[in-house]
């Protein structure tokens, strides 16, 4: 959908000629109370389920989750993912034209928060004529979106489904985002995030930030279980560097199966995702804070909130701990707002809000069922 008007960002700038991706999946109902937004993390898009027809190992990456008979039913619900501003999969995003000057955004790509996001799903909401949303539903930076959906907008959501999330980041966490973001700005075909007139791609740096990334989303006990100390080729030695200079100057000596993982995983991303994306993403998730505007006072900033809440937290997620989960419960339950809260003892680290997980998902089915009493009701 194409949007003329200009979208004022919090930066002070603003943005305008832009377009958003989406998709929907079921039926709007004939008062529009059914409606569910789904809010992505990093690098995630608007292809929340499903398969598109004729494509191999297209699956949504919240299949699992949403579709027929699955715990966001979508023969009872209308669910809408949308593809944030600045990212990389339709949505208006650095590598597109700017039309105030007719050249590729790249690094000239206005800054982006949580809430300028939140802005933009809104006004696609009422082009769609969808006034009030039955839930606004996300994980990790996805959850941050929902979060702050019912501070700035409270009138238009009914529920709030928060997994995996934070009020916001630690120092540990901004940390690990920055010295990915250096891996990428310090690889010489940045070219300060204009590559696009240079034909070039900065892999090697977008291929350490995953990796780095990937470290982050995985627990200990998953990493030594998956992978432990296993070489990937023995040859019957310890090693199969012949020598400790030739390890660290080969580009391509692989021995430990972690290492492997690891490439495959940064290589596949290189491939498909923007770089000035990965800056302005990781950017918004640093910058969000509600409470920032409250002396700091959690309490206070969710005091505006008037839907009903479930989070839910991971125990093995040490990037979004389950205590950054209970700090937003008890801010709410401070405000006396109806929230449920489940810890689920997982060893998945912070994926787990992605796999299949039965309690987990056996929640949300509840959690969503009864939602669609009241809507029924």
């Amino acid at each position: 959908m194409h949007f003329a008007a200009a979208l004022p960002l919090q930066s002070g700038a603003q943005i305008r000629d832009y377009a958003l991706s989406f998709e929907t999946y079921g039926r709007l109902n004939a008062d529009k109370s059914n409606a569910v937004l789904i809010c992505h993390a990093l690098n995630a898009s608007h292809h929340v389920a499903g398969l598109y027809a004729g494509q191999d190992k297209s699956e949504g990456w919240w299949d699992n989750m949403i579709g027929p008979g699955k715990p966001l039913d979508t023969d009872k619900f209308f669910v809408i993912g949308v593809n944030n501003l600045g990212s990389c999969f339709g949505s208006t995003g650095p590598m597109h034209v700017n039309p105030d000057n007719g050249r590729v955004y790249g690094a000239d790509f206005p800054v982006v928060t949580v809430e300028d996001w939140v802005n933009a799903q809104a006004r696609l909401l009422d082009a769609m004529g969808i006034a009030t949303l039955a839930a606004v539903m996300g994980g990790s930076l996805g959850g941050m979106q929902a979060l702050s959906w019912t501070l700035q907008y409270p009138q238009r959501v009914r529920h709030a489904v928060v997994v995996a999330s934070a009020p916001n980041l630690t120092a540990e966490n901004i940390a690990f985002n920055e010295v990915a973001r250096r891996a990428i700005v310090t690889d010489p075909d940045f070219h300060g995030g204009h590559f696009y007139d240079h034909g070039v791609i900065p892999k090697r740096g977008l291929r350490i930030a995953r990796m780095i990334g990937h470290i982050t989303y995985l627990s200990d006990d998953v990493m030594n279980e998956k992978f432990g100390r296993q070489l990937r080729s023995t040859l019957g030695h310890e090693t199969t560097a012949t020598s400790v200079e030739a390890y660290l100057y080969s580009t391509q000596e692989i021995e430990f199966q972690i290492e492997s993982y690891l490439r495959h995983q940064g290589d596949k991303f290189a491939e498909y995702f923007d770089a000035n994306t990965y800056l302005l993403i990781t950017r918004a998730l640093d910058y969000f804070d509600p409470a920032r505007d409250h002396g700091g006072d959690l309490s206070q900033a969710l005091a505006r909130a008037s839907s009903k809440f479930l989070l839910v937290s991971f125990t093995t997620d040490w990037r979004f701990a389950p205590k950054r989960s209970r700090e937003i419960v008890k801010a709410l339950l401070d405000n006396r707002r109806d929230v449920s809260y489940a810890e689920i003892d997982a060893p998945h680290g912070h994926d787990a809000f992605l796999l299949d997980d039965p309690r987990y998902l056996g929640l949300v089915r509840s959690y969503f069922d009864g939602m669609f009493k009241e809507i029924a009701a």
